[in-house]
């Protein structure tokens, strides 16, 4: 296991550390209908958890300031989620898994500069790296266990070693992956206590401070009093979902009323999930991991339900 003082030490190597020599073919390396991941991350409800996903990951000032220095975030913020989202859902629903987790590493074989202490980073850098895959797994773990139903602790660890398989796909070092589940909980407890204001997390959540910008075509004091009640469910919904150290980073305020209103949101999507689960394949899951499910022929809606 990779201890914080590891993760320091280590990520200011700034040195790539790609795996090529991993037969995949011979391995079958790759996840299925049989997987809880297959189950669960492509669900739709998954959206839910947009903001713990993208804020944990750029909570972390090395990762941040690659998206900072390599993307366009500040101009484009939902056009750089959509480009980076459906690579990663193929590298988990498509039939050519290894072919998609490559092509996803390689797209960060540049990304690379210094930080605010002049220490330089590396997106390749096995520490880095392994971060932002394991906010994937969080994602899973989280959104599952709160809005879709309750996992047990035999399913949690399953989840975490179904997403070893799943980072060999992308052909980087798994020397900084911690080896157990309880290992991984340690891991992420560790690295939340790493969190700083990055300037790439102070501007995406910025919607949650200001509230929700209006159409330029309404007048502001319109809007205001338009969107109080949007802007009061997000925050309900969505700051609910952060961990505690990125609601103080980010300055947003949580009251013990506040997490009352999301424990009972929660519990209510939780409540209804056997009604969510006769939708349609096609409502149900995100297009990747329903051209997935298509293409087996399994109908995921009866699968691991309890």
């Amino acid at each position: 296991m990779t201890s914080t003082t590891d993760f320091d030490e280590h990520v200011r190597e700034a040195e790539p550390a790609v795996v090529d020599d991993v037969d995949v073919d011979s391995l079958d390396l790759r996840l299925g209908a049989d997987s809880l991941v297959w189950k669960f991350y492509g669900d739709s409800r998954g959206l839910l958890g947009f903001q713990r996903l993208a804020g944990t990951e750029n909570c972390i000032e090395q990762l941040a300031q690659g998206v900072e220095d390599h993307s366009i975030i500040f101009s484009d913020f939902l056009g750089r989620a959509k480009r980076s989202g459906p690579p990663i859902m193929r590298t988990v629903y498509s039939d050519n898994p290894h072919q998609w987790g490559h092509r996803v590493r390689d797209f960060h074989r540049g990304i690379k500069g210094t930080i605010s202490d002049g220490s330089r980073y590396h997106a390749l850098n096995p520490e880095l790296f392994y971060w932002a895959h394991a906010t994937f797994v969080d994602q899973v773990l989280y959104i599952t266990d709160t809005f879709i139903r309750r996992l047990t602790y035999a399913e949690k660890v399953q989840i975490f070693e179904e997403s070893k398989v799943w980072y060999q796909l992308y052909g980087v070092s798994a020397r900084s992956q911690p080896q157990t589940y309880e290992e991984f909980c340690e891991y992420w407890d560790s690295m939340l206590d790493r969190f700083v204001p990055t300037r790439t997390i102070t501007y995406a959540t910025g919607y949650l401070r200001k509230g929700v910008p209006g159409p330029k075509w309404m007048p502001k004091p319109v809007w205001r009093i338009a969107s109080a009640p949007l802007n009061s469910a997000l925050h309900v919904v969505i700051v609910g979902t952060l961990p505690q150290q990125m609601r103080d980073v980010c300055e947003l305020e949580w009251s013990d009323r506040d997490q009352r209103n999301f424990d009972r949101f929660a519990a209510f999507m939780r409540k209804i999930n056997p009604l969510i689960n006769k939708l349609p394949v096609k409502a149900l899951y995100v297009p990747w991991a329903h051209e997935a499910w298509e293409r087996t022929g399994i109908d995921p809606r009866k699968l691991h339900n309890t």
